[in-house]
């Protein structure tokens, strides 16, 4: 590690359909944390369009990076390492941000750090809870991942378990355009969720067969959208949202049993959710009840740094800074990498 009492990282998120930049120091005080969200260009289409969102990542990552630094009153001189998010992700939209860092890397000569996108999720969890260390259990649940995940070290993590099929994030997305409320799914289910009866509707709770700890919602996806074909059938008047809230609290359900069973038996005292899922309110509540029960400590980063951000990004990017890891020019983007890949 080096010698500096402050680490410096400029960390580039481009995975999805954000382009971000934030500056970082040692891994939990965030200078600036800029966020350009495509959600309104890609709600035309009723969710991400993968080219279009490589072109706006290309239209914006300068001003966002520009921005990021301003913010934080640096300059590039001022910064001891680049981040950047490889993977997993859409492979274009992967490749602008990989691709920006690679030219500052080498034109400022700043060692350049590749991050696992799953592992910035749950580094968001250090930058408000400067208490918070491994080893503890985190539950990741974004429109791309679900993972329940044992973080054993820094940068070290054994996968207890992963979602089959739909990521809860998709099952919603899926969900919210079948009942018309369009995308981004997750916030508008939770919104109208409000409104309805989480008891109205049964609709199942999926378990995988031999494993307590995978998640599967393609079923309870399915369910939902047979419900609506029946009511259709018989003319029965549909409520938007009842339909919302049972299907919510039945992917809750599922979430909040799996991380109890894992408490359990891991007999882990301290629990964290991370992704954009884990900014929904009543799975916060549901957990942090699940967590009291047990006189476990819970831990969720703010609504903004559960959603893509790089700030988050930063955080895992110092860790893996001070453990020695480095990237090279030849830094490619993986959009299946796994967790705890290199």
């Amino acid at each position: 590690m080096s010698s500096k009492e402050e680490i410096r990282i400029l960390a580039i998120e481009s995975s999805c359909d954000e382009t971000a930049a934030a500056v970082v120091v040692n891994g939990r005080d965030v200078r600036s944390n800029i966020i350009s969200s495509q959600i309104a260009l890609h709600t035309l289409y009723g969710g991400v369009v993968p080219e279009i969102a490589s072109r706006k990542h290309i239209e914006k990552i300068n001003q966002v990076i520009t921005e990021a630094l301003k913010e934080a009153q640096m300059t590039l001189d001022d910064i001891d390492a680049i981040g950047v998010t490889y993977g997993p992700g859409l492979v274009g939209a992967l490749l602008v941000g990989v691709a920006e860092a690679k030219a500052i890397s080498y034109a400022k000569k700043i060692p350049l750090v590749g991050v696992h996108h799953i592992e910035g999720h749950i580094s968001a969890n250090y930058i408000e809870n400067k208490d918070l260390e491994p080893p503890f259990l985190c539950l990741v649940v974004s429109g791309g991942h679900t993972h329940l995940v044992k973080v054993l070290d820094y940068g070290k993590y054994e996968i207890l378990g992963r979602t089959m099929d739909d990521a809860a994030g998709e099952a919603f997305d899926k969900v919210a355009r079948a009942i018309g409320l369009g995308y981004p799914g997750g916030p508008k289910i939770e919104k109208v969720s409000h409104e309805g009866n989480p008891k109205a509707i049964s609709f199942p709770r999926a378990h995988v067969s031999g494993d307590a700890y995978n998640f599967s919602f393609s079923g309870m996806k399915s369910a939902v959208l047979n419900y609506l074909n029946g009511c259709q059938m018989k003319g029965i008047e549909i409520h938007q949202a009842d339909v919302a809230a049972s299907f919510q609290q039945a992917v809750i359900d599922v979430l909040v049993g799996n991380v109890e069973k894992a408490l359990e038996e891991t007999g882990m005292k301290k629990f964290a959710i991370a992704g954009g899922v884990a900014s929904n309110g009543t799975l916060r509540n549901a957990m942090e009840q699940a967590c009291a029960k047990r006189g476990v400590a819970f831990y969720r980063p703010s609504p903004i740094l559960c959603t893509d951000n790089a700030a988050m990004i930063g955080a895992a990017a110092y860790y893996e800074y001070i453990a020695g890891v480095r990237s090279g020019l030849d830094l490619n983007a993986v959009p299946n990498l796994k967790l705890g890949e290199r």
